[in-house]
């Protein structure tokens, strides 16, 4: 599922408890991560997150079903993009658009994450 796709899903529910419910099934479609695939442990998030990258295809895993469906999203944000092109891409704006009550511990880690991603 792509970025546009996630954000019509999502913002199709009014009620945050569903969208979170949504979230987290988002993360039950994460694909396994290739033997060969690089991964990176994301410091600075309350679970344990890796995000991964064979070429410029991503992947991820995390050890809480919310932060699951978390990477999901960033993952569906920059599948496919170069470095460069997820260096000019405003991650923090597109997730914001979601509309996702997440909390500010979890905040914290997707700045981990987008840290992470604008800096490959």
């Amino acid at each position: 599922m792509n970025y546009e796709d996630i954000k019509k899903l999502l913002l199709s529910v009014d009620d945050p408890v569903t969208r979170l419910e949504m979230v987290m099934d988002l993360g039950t479609r994460l694909a396994p991560v290739p033997d060969d695939a690089v991964c990176n442990e994301i410091t600075g998030c309350a679970s344990h997150v890796e995000i991964c990258r064979l070429g410029n295809h991503f992947y991820g895993v995390a050890d809480s079903a919310i932060v699951r469906g978390i990477v999901a999203i960033m993952i569906a944000m920059v599948d496919g993009k170069l470095p460069n092109e997820i260096r000019q891409m405003d991650l923090m704006g597109l997730f914001r658009a979601l509309d996702i009550n997440i909390g500010a511990g979890r905040l914290n880690g997707v700045n981990s994450m987008i840290r992470f991603l604008q800096n490959l």
